[in-house]
């Protein structure tokens, strides 16, 4: 399965299939959430959230592929991420584009 951010896949020829979406919601634990607090006080990288948000994007490129082999594709063109605050604590990350064959 070829992954890119482009509307093309360079030297191949394209049928679009239909978009694919893959989606997760993550929280950290309580204990991990009381050291992100005060470390927001002194600055710095927020390491536990940063890693939370690299498993969901993982999660949700996972999900978006699983849902494009069910179509039978061949790759996902055109792929974005987006996120957002669900809760205290807690984000959605979504990903999708557009499933593609090859000719």
């Amino acid at each position: 399965m070829i992954l890119v951010n482009t509307d093309y896949v360079s030297g191949k020829e394209l049928e679009t299939l239909e978009l694919v979406k893959g989606s997760t919601i993550q929280s950290k634990n309580f204990g991990k959430d009381i050291t992100q607090a005060i470390k927001s006080l002194i600055g710095g990288e927020l390491k536990a959230y940063n890693e939370m948000m690299n498993e969901a994007r993982a999660l949700a490129t996972k999900r978006m592929v699983a849902e494009a082999e069910k179509l039978g594709a061949d790759g996902i063109v055109n792929i974005r991420y987006a996120s957002s605050s669900i809760m205290q604590n807690a984000a959605e990350v979504i990903a999708y584009g557009t499933a593609v064959k090859f000719k």
